[in-house]
């Protein structure tokens, strides 16, 4: 029989509870940590959490927190150099232009999200305590229109994640990229939780929390969001067109398409087989600590959108360790804290040496006495002193009280104590200490330096990055497959742009392509991890100001200088940054979006039309010159060409005179002999007849006239 949704949803909830008790129970110590160390070094009086706190309960507590300063330098560090993510192809192409689109796209969903506090969030959690993550979700771009379908990427943060976020134990992967199954607790007061969903407060159990320094918490609950990877069994329709060739069409196609189906047979297309594939798809469920609030379905994507980061991380007895910056500083800063507390209810004893009297020697005189100090009486007196036989005794003090002295073996101890500190967290104050004749070249190897002790966490940060890239990619070809949808784009120097989605162009071979689909952008995805020196723009500053003074030729140089001031930091240069752009964009130097590329094209026709006039005549006189040259040059040629068609013809001539008087020789020659031949056969005559001649023509030409 088959279950009712309840009876499936009791199910899944019971398994949920069963298996995040043994997650909870299992990473329990380690997470308990990571929030302990984030309290050490980020809440004022959480220094003496703890057995300490008890032991100096009646006495000065004193925190010199320089914890804070190495944790503060680490997160500055980040933030002046923040890692986004670069698609490649998968074919090694250098010029991808849905890489780039894609790049450009995810800037803009991260400026247009919360994602920069996400990033801040979880870096901050994970240097300070070990541990960090936020969220990838899918909003309506207009949640009040009600018509308007349209999706966006958003990244959110998770707070307090060491204590709210949990993976299957089965996930070893760094980036939790093998991860079946995931948690993420949610805090809500109660009455947002029953104005949400009208029903009891019944909160998710969490045991992890440490609220020893908090005088009032707020009252809350805990929903859970639970993340499930599923194998989904889909059926896959395969036509054949009219031309032979087999197009593959899913069940989510046809739905999204009500017409697609009517289309394929007007068009020709013959339905020939199906295929039974499984796919990867994951389901998200919210619950509290009795029912499944909500069943969320499966989310766009194939990747459980919860992206980690860690300080540092290991495994030690099948156990996922990890910790921050704080963690192996906190028994010094804890030492040092002790010994100034100890030093100062030392100091706050008197430092002065005060005088013993018999109480009736300042008997009537103690107001006297005790004003000394504010009145400076010239001075004091005090009442005589007699023996047993009435005889006056010396009226001196009785003795003196000697000042507490500070034990030579906490002298040493303090020296030591910030020693290792400095080892432990890094000599950070040592890059500030620059004197003011030291190269810019000694300035970026000590900053170097001090930079290669906190690397490990930009690695793990460059990780981190990584998986938010293709958890977004795998979203994304979900979400923006709309047909002519105009999305914002952002340039890597933050520069403006727009896209339309699915538009159909022509290809080389003539058949219409769909540019810009997402749905077939399936890239590796980078980042670029260097040492992260704050400097780092003065030193690409400083290296093409070098390049200028070796340059000869002058448009490189402008290239040069261009691009210099476009790496310049400061207040109100932006403006001039976009200028020096539009420079180089004249040069073709930078490559233009799709906005400055139409502005350049209306550009030059404007100039086209608003010449100056002294420039067309000039133009106009120099094609007229050009007009000029071209003509002669052709009559140049005409009258060649003449001169050696009659020199041609002169030579024809000549060669068919000489060819006609020879062919006359021959004729009078085989006449003459053709009459000697019968002379001498014909018979004797007393009256001889005169030979007969051809006509000679009236005038010979004579031969090599």
């Amino acid at each position: 029989m088959a279950r009712t949704k309840e009876e499936r949803h009791s199910l899944i909830h019971q398994d949920a509870m069963a298996e995040f008790e043994k997650i909870q129970t299992a990473l329990r110590d380690e997470r308990l940590q990571c929030l302990q160390d984030r309290r050490f070094y980020s809440i004022s009086g959480a220094q003496w959490e703890g057995p300490l706190g008890v032991q100096f309960e009646n006495k000065p507590r004193f925190e010199v927190n320089k914890i804070h300063l190495a944790v503060i330098r680490i997160i500055n560090e980040y933030r002046n150099n923040r890692i986004s993510v670069n698609f490649v192809s998968k074919e090694g192409e250098d010029a991808d232009d849905l890489a780039d689109t894609c790049a450009a796209l995810y800037r803009a969903d991260e400026q247009d999200s919360t994602a920069e506090e996400a990033y801040d969030n979880a870096f901050e959690e994970a240097v300070g305590g070990g541990f960090g993550a936020w969220r990838l979700r899918t909003c309506y771009e207009d949640d009040e229109d009600d018509e308007d379908e349209r999706q966006r990427i958003r990244i959110e943060p998770i707070f307090d994640a060491d204590s709210s976020v949990f993976f299957d134990l089965n996930a070893k992967r760094q980036d939790k990229a093998d991860a079946k199954k995931c948690f993420v607790l949610t805090a809500m007061t109660r009455d947002a939780y029953r104005e949400e969903y009208n029903d009891d407060p019944a909160s998710w159990p969490k045991q992890i929390h440490q609220r020893m320094f908090d005088w009032l918490t707020p009252d809350v609950v805990y929903i859970a969001e639970y993340y499930r990877v599923e194998d989904v069994k889909e059926t896959i329709r395969i036509y054949q067109n009219l031309d032979g060739t087999e197009d593959r069409y899913s069940e989510m196609d046809f739905e999204s398409d009500p017409e697609l189906e009517r289309t394929l047979e007007a068009i020709g297309s013959v339905e020939v087989r199906q295929k039974k594939v499984k796919r990867r798809k994951v389901r998200k469920y919210l619950m509290n600590g009795a029912r499944i609030l909500e069943d969320l379905g499966h989310i766009a994507g194939k990747c459980i959108p919860i992206v980690p980061v860690y300080g540092k991380r290991w495994y030690i007895d099948n156990v996922e360790r990890c910790m921050g910056h704080v963690r192996l500083a906190k028994d010094a800063q804890r030492l040092a804290n002790m010994q100034r507390s100890k030093l100062g209810e030392i100091a706050a004893l008197s430092s002065i040496e005060k005088p013993i009297f018999l109480p009736e020697q300042v008997a009537g005189h103690q107001l006297m006495w005790s004003e000394d100090n504010l009145r400076n009486y010239p001075y004091l007196l005090l009442n005589p002193v007699t023996d047993m036989n009435g005889n006056s005794a010396p009226t001196g003090p009785m003795g003196y009280t000697k000042p507490p002295m500070v034990p030579p073996a906490m002298e040493a101890l303090l020296t030591v104590t910030e020693k290792d500190m400095q080892d432990v967290l890094g000599n950070q104050q040592q890059a500030d200490k620059l004197v003011s004749n030291i190269s810019g070249k000694a300035v970026e190897l000590i900053q170097q330096r001090v930079d290669m002790q906190s690397f490990i966490y930009i690695s793990n940060w460059s990780k981190a990055v990584k998986r938010c890239g293709e958890v977004w990619l795998e979203m994304a070809r979900d979400v923006y497959v709309e047909k002519g949808r105009k999305m914002k784009m952002v340039g890597p120097q933050d520069e403006v742009d727009s896209i339309e989605l699915m538009r159909p162009m022509m290809a080389e071979t003539g058949e219409v392509e769909m540019e810009n689909d997402l749905s077939k952008a399936t890239f590796d995805v980078n980042v670029d991890v260097g040492p992260s020196s704050s400097s780092k723009r003065q030193a690409t500053v400083r290296a093409l100001m070098n390049m200028i003074a070796i340059t000869q030729d002058p448009e490189i140089s402008q290239v040069l200088q261009s691009m210099a001031i476009m790496n310049m930091e400061g207040e109100g240069i932006s403006d001039v940054r976009d200028f020096f752009r539009q420079r180089l964009l004249k040069l073709g130097v930078v490559k233009p979006t799709q906005e400055e590329a139409q502005q350049l094209a209306m550009e030059a026709m404007q100039a086209a039309q608003q010449q100056d006039p002294n420039a067309i005549f000039l133009q106009a006189a120099a094609e007229e010159a050009i007009a000029k040259a071209a003509r002669a040059r052709a009559d140049t040629v005409k009258t060649v060409a003449d001169a050696e068609l009659s020199r041609a013809k002169t030579v024809e001539t000549l060669a068919k005179v000489d060819m006609d008087t020879t062919q006359q020789a021959l004729d009078t020659a085989r006449a003459i002999n053709d009459l000697s031949l019968a002379a001498t056969r014909a018979p004797v005559s007393l009256a001889p007849t005169p030979p007969q001649f051809p006509a000679a023509p009236a005038q010979a030409p004579m031969i090599g006239e």
